[in-house]
């Protein structure tokens, strides 16, 4: 039996550009691309016992290519790719539930119409969403589990969750009529029905992972006995779900890992994640008994890199370019220059250069609200611009860094809430990695991380235009939609008061910076560092 697992594809048909789309394996090397990745799928496939599967985000925060026809681009490399049963992510629910019961089942979309080409007809491979229903429901969202049945009749289920912790990564203004409900007893109650069925092969599709330290490999990931290099929420999951439960497919943390872990009845149960952006996928082997369970000591898992120069599939190349060439006139357009490379979701530190330029073009947009300063979540930036040839930015290059296209808010906050915003990036749910907001320049603070929590953050360093911040100050502020609903755990956005906006998105913004501060003669460069001091590492 041979599984072939992606995750967090992003809608990304294409490779990304940049940092943020390269691995690590020894040395750094570019990766990705639908094409290259049925290559090597192709290759990679044992047979007619071979399945492919996915642990979510497989659309969301998507570049044009995709996300200009709503994802349906995607979907249908997906089903061209073969992929068998998918588990949601949280970016499936970017834009709400009746727009992924649209993907799933078919149909135009509703405000947009109907995308070039045959009528879209849905996903032919089902999405599970076992731990998702309605507010007032006991019924899943989406279909719970599936089985699949072997040629040799040998049957498989997987059941297929999203972490429950999906609200503070997804806008709650699109899911607020949604329960994410704690996974662990959604997975025995399904566990247990698929034994009642007589499928004794389980396999968790389950999007919620950690990082390994920036390790990827089995050896690594145990180095110091099962799991040791593996942490977070998905180590608790991995190894708290029931006996019957073979193998853990994750997603989430877009780094790759084959770990093992000791499941309640003591046995090792392996747990793997392929990198975003299908940068590489896992090739999973393991033999089912005649009892027909999976047989432990056969699974072997590998993470298998996909360069840049891998030849393309023929077939998959032809889709990826008839969409490619239906998006080329939005695609092409010059909306202004960079000088060099400024690097975002490519970018190691805490405060990126891309970020530093979009909260800067956040608070351009936003002067008729008399806007001081602006912050944004680092997921709301999902790549680099990248310098190419005489270094025009194309509106598809810039809707690659901004593509949730999500309208901005002006705002008020006081001396003591900007504080306790900042002081919201080290505690709470960030408080174990802490999530340092990108800011525009008129902010300066420091941060002392020998520190624990809230303590990290040195208050009297904090400066709006160089004057020393004041509890009863007022600002004005500027944030996307995601963060003024308290995204990511920053729940004081939510308590700020003189709301204004809502006429202009975070890409519009950008493409306007763009354009007013950039020409061929003059282009824009990457921001200065500095906005954020760094102290005690």
């Amino acid at each position: 039996m041979q599984l072939l697992a992606l995750n967090d594809l992003h809608g990304n048909l294409d490779p990304v550009e940049g940092a943020a789309g390269r691995v690590r394996r020894g040395e750094d090397m570019q990766a990705g691309g639908l094409p290259q990745l049925a290559t090597l799928m192709d290759r990679a496939r044992t047979g007619p016992d071979s399945l492919n599967v996915a642990a979510g985000d497989m659309i969301g925060g998507s570049p044009l290519l995709s996300a200009l026809f709503h994802d349906e681009p995607t979907i249908h490399a997906l089903e061209k790719l073969g992929l068998d049963v998918a588990s949601v992510g949280n970016h499936e629910f970017d834009e709400g539930p009746a727009e992924l019961d649209r993907i799933d089942r078919g149909g135009c979309h509703p405000e947009d119409g109907c995308a070039p080409g045959d009528a879209y007809d849905g996903a032919d491979f089902p999405y599970l969403a076992a731990n998702v229903t309605r507010k007032g429901s006991e019924s899943p969202l989406l279909r719970p589990y599936t089985v699949k049945k072997l040629p040799g009749g040998q049957r498989i289920g997987f059941i297929g969750l999203v972490t429950k912790d999906a609200p503070e990564a997804v806008n709650a203004s699109q899911i607020r009529d949604l329960e994410f409900h704690e996974e662990l007893p959604v997975i025995k109650r399904y566990s247990k029905e698929l034994a009642r069925r007589g499928v004794d092969a389980q396999v968790l599709l389950v999007h919620e992972g950690e990082a390994v330290n920036g390790v990827a490999g089995a050896g690594e990931c145990d180095a110091e006995g099962p799991g040791s290099r593996l942490r977070g929420r998905i180590k608790g999951i991995a190894q708290g779900a029931p006996s019957a439960v073979d193998l853990v497919v994750t997603g989430h943390s877009h780094d790759s890992y084959e770990c093992t872990v000791t499941d309640p009845a003591g046995r090792p149960r392996m747990v793997t994640q392929a990198d975003s952006f299908g940068r590489s996928f896992t090739d999973l082997r393991f033999r089912i008994g005649e009892s027909g369970d999976v047989i432990r000591s056969s699974v072997r898992a590998t993470n298998n890199v996909v360069p840049v120069d891998t030849p393309k599939d023929p077939a998959m190349n032809r889709l990826v370019e008839t969409w490619r060439k239906r998006s080329e006139a939005a695609a092409n357009r010059s909306v202004g220059h960079i000088s060099a490379d400024v690097p975002g979701r490519g970018s190691t530190e805490a405060e990126t250069p891309l970020g530093s330029l979009l909260t800067d073009a956040q608070v351009q947009a936003t002067q008729g609200y008399e806007a001081d300063l602006a912050f944004l979540n680092p997921g709301g930036m999902r790549a680099d611009l990248v310098h190419k040839g005489d270094g025009t930015v194309t509106y598809a290059d810039a809707y690659r860094t901004q593509p949730f296209d999500n309208p901005l808010w002006t705002m008020t906050l006081t001396g003591e809430q900007l504080i306790t915003v900042l002081r919201e990036q080290l505690t709470g749910t960030n408080a174990e990695e802490p999530r340092f907001l990108q800011l525009s320049s008129a902010l300066r603070y420091s941060v002392d991380l020998s520190r624990q929590g809230a303590d990290r953050l040195l208050t009297d360093t904090v400066r709006v235009k160089g004057v020393a911040v004041r509890p009863t100050d007022k600002f004005r502020v500027t944030v996307n939609d995601f963060l003024a609903n308290g995204g990511n755990g920053f729940t004081e956005f939510t308590k700020g008061t003189n709301r204004d906006g809502g006429d202009v998105t975070d890409l519009e913004a950008l493409v306007g910076y763009l354009d007013k501060n950039s020409t061929p003669e003059a282009p824009i460069g990457p921001p200065a560092p500095g906005r954020i001091t760094f102290v005690g590492r």
